[in-house]
């Protein structure tokens, strides 16, 4: 019955391994369990507790867990059993709590090598490069990519090139803009398949044992032949580690890209062809891992020239927060208001004066242009005889060079720094010069 509406064998052949665990919990336990009615939610609650010893991963536990689950609610959604009873049910709690997965995005250094027009023209054929730039470069499954039918291309009235394809996973079919070389690329595929089979429903068929070109690649013969490219394109990490990269690696790499260059989250819902907005948000969540990680990593440099430390122990999460919220209030041209949210600022903008403002060397330009307009106004000032003018932004010179002498020394690496998140080598009166 799962099967006929739709379930993979893959997944069928899982659930059938999840109730043989059950089986074995019964011979171990010398349970009798010869009736439905002796199903009940004591005997579930005993297979729960005897599976979290035997079974302590959560991913694995959780998935068996479904699979029994799963059993029970189809027998009785369909009366299969009349006898088994009401209580014989597993609850959401009853399943064990997921670790928050982590990235598997891949870095920017490794996409480059990836992407490479070199790297690409040493695939052994070309189809499996184009297989290879749709998982790349439109976030498709490599189930939903390999089983593309020949007519996948559409256009609208702009001309633009759109890939309709069949979400298998969520059952539906789906349609995605893609970039003009990806087009072609397509275009000259379906070329090669009618020549071969002018009938031929599918985008990437089997070259063996497939008459009449209906059977696509099989998952197992494209992650041989990513594997065999990655080999010969000797593919590493930063590390110079060699890298192992799964197809569905792909997937999350263009998700997270989208989402680190600001496309809103509805969007990236839509293009990924996302059931819920929780496994959007998982992209999301992972791309501000990242910057907190970056801000946190960065050097930090006040009105004073001082680094600043980020607050430790229980209050950083809630300090990553405020800090969050205000760069969100406060859009600076150099730099970042530290202010909370609930505070109003009493210098008027003029940050440069004010002891909360921050920033990091990814303004050194913008400092340096300002320090060199600061010194043609008190030139101006000191020649008219504006002594205001010239204390004020004597204020704002001196500061200045505190945060650029700060920001362009180089970055200690002694171990009194880099424990403390300053530099152990400046000099102990607080000034500016390095020792």
């Amino acid at each position: 019955w799962r099967l006929s509406t739709g379930l993979s064998i893959t997944q069928a052949g899982k659930d059938v391994l999840g109730l043989r665990r059950f089986a074995a919990f019964l011979a171990d336990t010398h349970t009798e369990c010869t009736t439905p009615a002796s199903l009940d939610r004591e005997l579930i609650e005993r297979y729960l507790a005897w599976l979290s010893l035997t079974r302590p991963v959560a991913k694995g536990r959780g998935g068996e867990i479904g699979s029994l689950a799963g059993l029970l609610r189809a027998t009785q959604q369909h009366r299969w059993l009349d006898d088994l009873p009401a209580t014989a049910a597993i609850f959401a709690e009853d399943y064990p709590r997921q670790p928050e997965a982590p990235s598997r995005a891949l870095s920017g250094f490794v996409m480059s090598q990836l992407e490479s027009e070199a790297n690409l023209a040493r695939f052994a054929e070309a189809r499996f490069r184009l297989l290879t730039e749709l998982l790349q470069r439109a976030g498709l499954r490599v189930g939903d990519a390999r089983r593309l039918k020949t007519a996948c291309l559409r256009r609208d009235e702009q001309g633009a090139d759109y890939l309709a394809y069949r979400n298998h996973k969520m059952r539906r079919d789906a349609v995605v803009p893609i970039d003009d070389a990806l087009a072609t690329a397509i275009a000259a595929q379906q070329q090669v398949v009618r020549d071969r089979w002018p009938d031929g429903p599918v985008l990437f068929p089997m070259i063996y044992a497939n008459p009449d070109g209906t059977r696509p690649i099989s998952r197992a013969a494209y992650a041989t032949q990513l594997k065999k490219w990655l080999t010969d394109c000797d593919v590493r990490d930063e590390s110079r580690s060699a890298v192992a990269v799964t197809p569905h690696q792909f997937r999350h790499t263009y998700a997270t890209t989208l989402i680190n260059l600001d496309v809103p989250q509805h969007v990236v819902k839509k293009l990924l062809d996302h059931d819920s907005d929780t496994m959007t948000a998982h992209y999301a969540r992972l791309n501000q891992t990242t910057v907190r990680r970056h801000w946190e990593a960065a050097r930090k440099v006040s009105i004073s020239g001082e680094i600043t430390i980020e607050t430790a122990g229980p209050l950083a999460d809630a300090a990553w927060l405020k800090n969050s919220l205000s760069r969100a209030k406060m859009a600076l041209p150099n730099g970042y208001c530290t202010l909370p949210l609930q505070q109003t600022c009493e210098y008027a903008n003029a940050c440069l004066t004010c002891p909360m403002f921050l920033t990091t060397a990814d303004f050194l330009p913008q400092h340096h242009q300002q320090l060199t307009e600061t010194r043609a106004l008190l030139e101006h000032a000191e020649r008219h005889d504006q002594q205001r003018v010239l204390q004020m932004n004597q204020t704002v010179e001196r500061n200045l060079l505190n945060i650029i002498t700060t920001l362009e020394r180089p970055v200690c690496s002694s171990q009194s720094c880099v424990s403390t998140g300053g530099c152990g080598c400046r000099s102990q009166s607080g000034g500016n010069d390095a020792s």
